[in-house]
């Protein structure tokens, strides 16, 4: 069993499995939510429950933040695991603006890295995720085991921030790359053409891409903030995105219809 003693904070989509995972994987594991009533599902992933976020500051040497927005994780580490007396690792999991984390990780106490995911829930269920680390090498060293007990793959992306910078070029792309699948499926049903027999062919060609290959899966979760944090991000570096704007507009309207390509384009 590893000597590192891991909390989770966040005990929802990602955060169950990632805790499952870790626990299964020799780590002593703790757990805390807003909602008491994921106790019982934390428990049942062999893992222990923390009423709050400071006992599991003061209970975890690594605590891993999974919460939904920038104002949650500052919220945390302005707060109650400001200064645990056994937490000296932190790692940011959630999507939020780099420039939160590297504010965080100026004014706080204890060490705040970022350590995006990639992939989805399905790579969440399996312990496949890709997981981005911004932070220095050490630091990487020592969170590496950690992570791969829920990621196939870890790539330290550069200083701290830079895990969310390497998300957010992530979901440009994937997200671009869903519109243009809705697009050209669209396009072929109008003309009568078998769409799942040419999307088994479009995977063999030059227009295969990752949402494509998980057609009908994609839940398009988080679309609208994780696409506002990219607007935000290429505002402030002075970069002009104009796909990026399109294709949130787009997802905007998609979403509830997505994967319904007879409705596309009405």
């Amino acid at each position: 069993m590893s000597s590192e003693t891991v909390g989770v904070i966040g005990a929802g989509r990602m955060g169950l499995p990632i805790i499952g995972h870790l626990a299964r994987k020799g780590f002593r594991t703790f757990a805390t939510d807003l909602d008491p009533k994921k106790k019982p599902e934390v428990e049942k992933r062999a893992a222990g429950w923390c009423a709050d976020a400071k006992a599991l500051g003061d209970q975890c040497s690594i605590v891993l933040i999974c919460v939904g927005f920038d104002r949650d994780a500052r919220a945390l580490l302005e707060g109650p695991l400001r200064s645990p007396s056994k937490a000296n690792l932190c790692a940011i999991l959630s999507t939020i603006h780099p420039r939160t984390v590297q504010e965080l990780a100026k004014a706080s106490r204890i060490e705040v890295i970022d350590s995006t995911v990639c992939r989805g829930g399905e790579a969440a269920d399996q312990g496949t995720l890709l997981s981005f680390v911004g932070g220095s090498a050490a630091t990487v060293e020592r969170i590496t085991p950690v992570l791969k007990a829920y990621s196939a793959d870890v790539v330290h992306s550069g200083a701290v921030g830079s895990a969310q910078v390497a998300k957010a070029a992530n979901n440009l792309i994937m997200w671009a790359c869903l519109v243009a699948d809705h697009e050209g499926l669209a396009l072929a049903k109008r003309y009568g053409v078998d769409t799942e027999n040419l999307r088994a062919a479009l995977l063999m060609s030059s227009a295969a891409n990752n949402a494509l290959i998980n057609w009908g899966r994609q839940t398009m979760a988080w679309a609208e903030d994780d696409m506002a944090i990219v607007a935000e991000m290429a505002a402030e570096c002075g970069v002009a995105l104009p796909q990026a704007g399109v294709t949130r507009e787009i997802c905007r309207a998609l979403k509830p219809r997505r994967y319904k390509l007879d409705e596309y384009g009405q």
